[in-house]
C-alpha cells in the first residue's frame, strides 16, 4: 500500500480537530460543529467545482464530526464521486466514508457497486484492497448478490496477487456469514481448497478460515482439505521458528494458522487414511512435546501464542476421542496447568478437563487430579474459576468417589457465591441420586442441602426426595425418623417443613413406636411450624393432618379442635378455608375404613426423566452435561468399542427427515431401576386424566409447582366429591364437563401456517409428527406417534372433537375429518402412523382438536392438541397480471371485504424469508405488480366444497420503524378477517 506524502496532509482538518479539542464546553463544541457544516454545505452548493483534495478534506471533516455522535445528512455524493479518483488517499477517504456512513438500504448503492466493479477490474492491487475492503465492511445483501460470484474468480485467479487473495478470502468469509443462501462455491471448491499449498502464509490463513465456514455449511464438500491441513500443519510443527521469521511470533512458528487448521480439523472425525491419520498424530505429539520444553522467552506473548496451539491441539484431541495415550497426555499437561499462577490458563486447564471427564479413555487420569480441584474450589479467589472447579468435580464424579465429591461440594455450598449455588444445589441432588448405592446417604445430602442452601433448593429438588421415598420401602423408616429429627431444630427452613409433612403423613406410623416419637408429638412438631409458613406449606400440613387421623385415631379428637378453630374455618385464604372445612366433614361422618380406603399411603410413581437433570440441562445446556459413564464403559464393552446412542427425552423418534414408516420396531432395552418417577417434571404439557375426570399425578396446571395439589386438588371447586383413593387418586363428577373436550389444549406452533411438516407436539411420553399435503378443498395429514418410553402404550385411541365443546356440531359441518381406527398399542421406543383424510365444507375459524388416549404405566393419560389444520391450507395460487390485479383489487373496494393491520416486525425483516412464508402461506407471488419494489402482493383462491373465494393481499414492510402494512380484500369479510390474522402473526 502506498504512502500518504507529506504533501497529502490536510492543513484545513488538523485545524478543526485542534478548535474542537480546544473547546471548553459541549455547547462551545456543537456551535465549531455547526459553523464548520454550514462552511462544508455551502462549498458542497457553490457553483464552482470542487479539486479532488477539497472533497476529500470536507468529507473527512464530515466523517470526523459522525464519530464524534452527530448526524450526517449530506455529503454522500461527494464521498461517491472520490472513488472515481486516480489518487489513493482519495479513493480510500471516499470507501472509508461510505462503509461507516451509507446504509446498505441507501439509493447510491447501486453507484457504489459501479465503482467497486470498476476497481475490481482494474487490476490495480491497491484499488481491488480497497473494493474488495468496503464489500466486506457494508456486507449487505445487495452486495453480495451483486459481487458473490466475481470474489470467488479473483480468489483462485492465478494472476491475482498474494494480498488480494488475503482480502478476497476474507471478503468472501463475510459474505458468507451475513447471505449464505448467495455464497455457492460450485466450481471454484476444489480451487479453493488448494489454497491451503499456497506459498504465501498470509493466503493459507486467510483461506484456512474462509475453508472453516463453508466445510461447518457444507462438510462433504471440503472434506479433500483434511489432508492438505494436515500437510500444512505438519510442516509448520515441524519447522524452525527462523524458517518461518516472516510469521513467527515471539519464537513460536505461524501460531494463528496453527490455530486455525487445528479449528478445521475439529470439523471432520479422524482421518480414514492411515499414513494422514498417523501424520496428524505426530504433529499433535510435537505440540504436546513443545509444551514440556523450557520457555524461549519469558515475555507473556511467547507463553500465550504457544498454549494457544496447545489448548487447540487438546481440542482436537479430545474432539476426536480416539488416540488413549495422547488423550491421557493431554490430560497430564492441563492438570500441570491446575496450579499455574496464570488465573487464565487455570480456567481452560479446569474447562478442558470437564471434556475429557466424560471420554472412557481419560476419565480415570482426570481422577488423579481430584485433590488439586478440591483445593482450587477452596482457595481459588476468581469466581469463575471456582465454577469451573465445581464443573470438573461433576463430570469426574462416579461410584468411587461419588461421597467424597458431594461432600466437598456440600461444605464449600455453606460459603459459596450467591450466583453458582443453585447450580450447586442441583449437581449434588443429582450426584447423589444417581450414585446413590444406600439411599439413606441420600436422604441425608438431601436434608443437608436443605439445611445450607434452603433459599436455592429448587421444588424440583425436594419433590425428588419425595418420589424416591415413595419408591423404595427401605428407607421410608429411615427417611421419617431423619426428617423428625430435623424439625426439632428451633428453626428450619420452609422447604423441610414441606418435606416433613409429606414423609411424616406418609409414614410417621413407622416411628409411632418410640416414645419420642408418639403420634401426638409428631402432630405437636409439625403444627409449631405451621404459622411460620406461606399458604401452600399450610396447606399441605393440613393434608398432613388429615392423613394423620387415619394413620392415628388417637389423635383424631386433637386434629379435630385444629380444624374447628376459627383460624381456619374462618381463614382469610379460600384454599385453607375449603380444605379445613372438608377435612374436618370427612373425618365425622366417614368410618374407619372408608378413611382407611381414602387414604391409604400415596402408589409407586411410574418413570420418568428427572426433573432436576432437566432444569440443570436448561440451565447449563445439553453440551455441558457428561453422560453416565458407567453405562457408556458397558456399552462400549458390548459393542466392541463404539457406544450406542441411546434416546434421549428430545430425540426425533418419527424420523421426520425421512420415508413414511409404520410401527414395526422392537421396544429398546430397559435401562434398569435407575431412571426414578418424575411426574413434577415441567416439560410434562399433556394431563392424565381418567373418566369421570380423576386429578391425577399431573392434572392440575400448578401441580409442577406447589406439591399441595398433591394430597388434596381444590375439593369442591372441580365438582362433587364422592370418594378418594389415595393423595393421588382423587375422583371427582363434574356435570359441566360431559367428556374429555374441555381439556387445556395444547396449540400447534405458529410456524405450521406456513409449513406442511414436523413435530406438533412433544412431552416426556409422547412425540406427534405431522406431514400433509393439501389440494384444493381436500387434505391428506400423516400422523405419526413416537413412544419415547420403553414401555408399551396400551388402550390407545384417539377421538376427533372441536375445540370447545359447544361448537362441536359447528366445526363437524366445516370439516369433515376422516381416519381409520389405530392400533390399540405403541411398543417402546416404536412409532405408530395414521392417515386423515380432510375435506374443507366451508370457511371456518377453530381448528380440530386431536385427544389422544392410553395407558402408561397403568394410568390413563390424555394429550389433547390443536391440528394445524387453517384456512390458508386450502388456498390456491393464483397467477396474474398488473391489470387483472387492479381491476380485480378495485372490485373488491366494499369496506366488509377488506381488512388492513398494521404490527410491530417479531423478526427479523428479510426480504427472501418474507417471500418464502407469503408463498407457504398459499398465495401467488406477484413480482412487478406493486409501483414499490419493496412490497409484496399475491393472489390466491380459497376452495371449499360449497364455494370459492378469492383472495388479493398486500403487505408493506417499513424496515426503519421495523412496522408491516397487511392489506386483504376477499369476496367474504370472515375470510378477510381470519386470513390477517394468521398472517400477520407471521412476521
Amino acid at each position: 500500500m502506498p504512502a500518504v506524502s507529506k504533501g497529502d496532509g490536510m492543513r484545513g482538518l488538523a485545524v478543526f480537530i485542534s478548535d474542537i479539542r480546544n473547546c471548553k464546553s459541549k455547547e462551545a463544541e456543537i456551535k465549531r460543529i455547526n459553523k464548520e457544516l454550514a462552511n462544508i454545505r455551502s462549498k458542497f452548493k457553490g457553483d464552482k467545482a470542487l479539486d479532488g483534495y477539497s472533497k476529500k478534506k470536507y468529507v473527512c471533516k464530515l466523517l470526523f464530526i459522525f464519530l464524534l455522535g452527530h448526524d450526517i445528512d449530506f455529503g454522500h455524493m461527494e464521498a461517491v464521486n472520490l472513488l472515481s479518483s486516480n489518487k489513493y488517499t482519495e479513493k480510500q477517504i471516499g470507501y472509508l466514508f461510505i462503509s461507516v456512513l451509507v446504509n446498505s438500504n441507501s439509493d447510491l448503492i447501486s453507484l457504489i457497486n459501479n465503482a467497486i466493479k470498476n476497481d475490481l477490474s482494474s487490476r490495480n492491487p491497491t484499488f481491488m484492497n480497497l473494493a474488495l475492503h468496503c464489500i466486506a465492511n457494508v456486507g449487505s445483501r445487495e452486495m453480495a448478490e451483486a459481487f458473490a460470484a466475481e470474489v470467488p474468480r479473483i480468489l483462485v485467479a492465478g494472476d491475482t496477487m498474494d494480498s488480494v487473495k488475503q482480502s478476497a478470502a476474507l471478503c468472501l468469509l463475510r459474505l458468507n456469514r451475513t447471505s449464505p443462501d448467495l455464497v455457492l462455491m460450485g466450481e471454484w471448491t476444489a480451487r479453493v481448497v488448494h489454497l491451503l499449498n499456497d506459498q504465501h502464509l498470509g493466503v493459507v490463513t486467510a483461506a484456512t478460515s474462509l475453508i472453516t465456514t463453508l466445510a461447518q455449511k457444507s462438510p462433504e464438500d471440503f472434506k479433500t482439505s483434511v489432508s492438505l491441513a494436515v500437510a500444512r500443519l505438519s510442516r509448520i510443527v515441524s519447522s524452525a521458528s527462523t524458517d518461518l521469521q516472516d510469521y513467527t511470533y515471539y519464537f513460536v512458528a505461524a501460531p494463528w494458522l496453527s490455530v486455525k487448521l487445528l479449528r478445521l480439523l475439529q470439523c471432520y472425525p479422524p482421518p480414514e487414511d492411515g499414513a494422514i491419520r498417523g501424520r496428524l498424530t505426530e504433529c499433535l505429539e510435537t505440540i504436546l512435546n513443545k509444551a514440556q520444553e523450557p520457555p524461549k522467552s519469558k515475555k507473556v506473548q511467547h507463553s500465550n501464542a504457544k498454549n494457544a496451539v496447545l489448548f487447540e491441539a487438546i481440542s482436537l484431541i479430545i474432539h476426536h476421542d480416539s488416540e488413549p495415550t495422547l488423550l491421557v497426555r493431554a490430560c497430564n499437561q492441563l492438570g500441570q496447568f491446575l496450579q499455574h499462577r496464570e488465573t487464565n490458563l487455570r480456567y481452560l486447564a479446569l474447562e478442558s478437563m470437564c471434556t475429557l471427564a466424560s471420554s472412557e479413555f481419560s476419565h480415570e487420569a482426570v481422577k488423579t487430579h481430584i485433590e488439586t480441584v478440591i483445593n482450587a474450589l477452596k482457595s481459588e479467589r476468581d469466581v469463575s474459576v471456582r465454577q469451573r472447579a465445581v464443573d470438573l468435580l461433576y463430570a469426574m464424579c462416579d461410584r468411587s468417589n461419588a461421597k467424597q465429591i458431594v461432600a466437598e461440594m456440600l461444605s464449600y455450598l455453606e460459603t459459596a457465591d450467591y450466583s453458582i449455588r443453585e447450580e450447586i444445589v442441583l449437581k449434588v441432588a443429582i450426584l447423589a441420586e444417581k450414585y446413590a448405592v444406600d439411599y439413606t446417604w441420600y436422604v441425608d445430602t438431601i436434608l443437608n442441602l436443605i439445611r445450607f442452601a434452603g433459599d436455592y433448593v429448587s421444588d424440583e429438588v425436594w419433590y425428588r426426595v419425595i418420589q424416591i421415598v415413595i419408591n423404595r420401602d427401605e428407607v421410608q423408616g429411615y427417611a421419617a425418623k431423619t426428617v423428625f429429627e430435623a424439625l426439632q431444630a428451633p428453626a428450619c427452613h420452609e422447604n423441610l417443613v414441606k418435606v416433613g409433612g409429606y414423609i411424616l403423613g406418609e409414614f410417621g406410623n413407622l416411628i409411632a413406636g418410640d416414645s419420642r416419637s408418639s403420634p401426638l408429638i409428631q402432630f405437636d412438631l409439625l403444627h409449631s411450624k405451621f404459622h411460620l409458613c406461606s399458604v401452600p406449606t399450610r396447606a399441605l400440613l393440613l393434608s398432613a393432618y388429615i392423613k394423620f387421623i387415619n394413620l392415628f385415631p388417637e389423635v383424631k379428637g386433637t386434629i379435630q379442635e385444629v380444624l374447628r378453630s376459627d383460624s381456619q374455618l374462618r381463614n382469610a385464604d379460600v384454599e385453607l378455608q375449603q380444605r379445613a372445612v372438608e377435612y374436618l366433614r370427612l373425618s365425622s361422618i366417614a368410618s374407619t375404613d372408608i378413611l382407611a380406603t381414602v387414604l391409604e399411603e400415596m402408589p409407586p410413581f411410574p418413570e420418568r426423566e428427572s426433573s432436576i437433570l432437566a432444569k440443570l440441562k436448561r440451565k447449563k445446556g445439553p453440551g455441558n452435561l457428561h453422560p453416565d459413564l458407567d453405562e457408556n464403559r458397558k456399552e462400549r464393552s458390548a459393542n466392541g468399542g463404539t457406544v450406542a446412542a441411546s434416546p434421549t427425552p428430545s430425540t426425533d423418534l418419527l424420523g421426520l427427515g425421512s420415508t413414511i414408516t409404520t410401527q414395526n420396531s422392537a421396544p429398546p432395552a430397559s435401562k434398569g431401576t435407575s431412571l426414578l418417577v418424575d411426574v413434577f417434571s415441567e416439560n410434562i404439557a399433556a394431563f392424565p386424566v381418567e373418566t369421570p375426570v380423576a386429578v391425577g399425578p399431573v392434572a392440575d396446571e400448578n401441580f409442577s409447582r406447589d406439591i399441595s395439589y398433591i394430597p388434596t386438588v381444590h375439593w369442591g371447586t372441580l365438582g362433587i366429591f364422592v370418594g378418594i383413593q389415595s393423595w393421588q387418586s382423587i375422583q371427582f363428577i363434574n356435570p359441566k364437563i360431559p367428556d374429555m373436550r374441555c381439556l387445556p389444549l395444547a396449540p400447534f406452533p405458529s410456524r405450521f401456517v406456513c409449513k406442511n411438516n414436523g413435530v406438533l407436539y412433544e412431552n416426556q411420553l409422547l412425540q406427534i409428527g405431522l406431514k400433509s399435503e393439501f389440494r384444493q378443498n381436500l387434505g391428506r395429514m400423516y400422523v405419526f406417534f413416537g413412544n419415547k418410553t420403553s414401555t408399551q402404550f396400551m388402550n390407545f385411541g384417539w377421538p376427533f372433537t372441536a375445540p370447545y365443546c359447544a361448537f362441536f356440531l359447528t366445526v363437524s359441518l366445516q370439516l369433515n375429518v376422516h381416519a381409520k381406527p389405530a392400533d390399540p398399542t405403541v411398543d417402546g421406543g416404536a412409532q405408530l402412523q395414521q392417515i386423515l383424510n380432510i375435506e374443507c365444507m366451508s370457511d371456518f375459524v377453530d381448528a380440530p382438536v386431536l385427544n389422544i388416549q392410553f395407558r402408561y404405566g397403568g394410568t390413563l393419560q390424555n394429550v389433547a392438541v390443536k391440528l394445524p389444520i387453517t384456512l390458508n391450507k386450502f388456498f390456491q395460487p393464483t397467477e396474474m397480471t398488473s391489470q387483472d390485479f387492479f381491476q380485480r383489487w378495485k372490485q373488491l373496494g366494499a369496506p366488509q371485504q377488506e381488512v388492513q393491520k398494521i404490527f410491530k416486525a417479531k423478526h427479523s425483516m428479510d426480504t427472501e424469508v418474507t417471500k418464502a412464508k407469503i408463498m407457504g402461506f398459499g398465495a401467488a407471488l406477484l413480482d412487478g405488480v406493486d409501483p414499490n419494489p419493496s412490497n409484496f402482493v399475491g393472489a390466491g383462491v380459497i376452495h371449499t366444497k360449497t364455494t370459492q373465494v378469492g383472495c388479493l393481499l398486500r403487505l408493506e414492510p417499513n424496515t426503519q420503524a421495523q412496522m408491516y402494512r397487511l392489506t386483504l380484500r376477499t369476496s367474504r369479510d370472515t375470510v378477510s378477517q381470519r386470513l390477517c390474522d394468521l398472517l400477520s402473526e407471521q412476521f
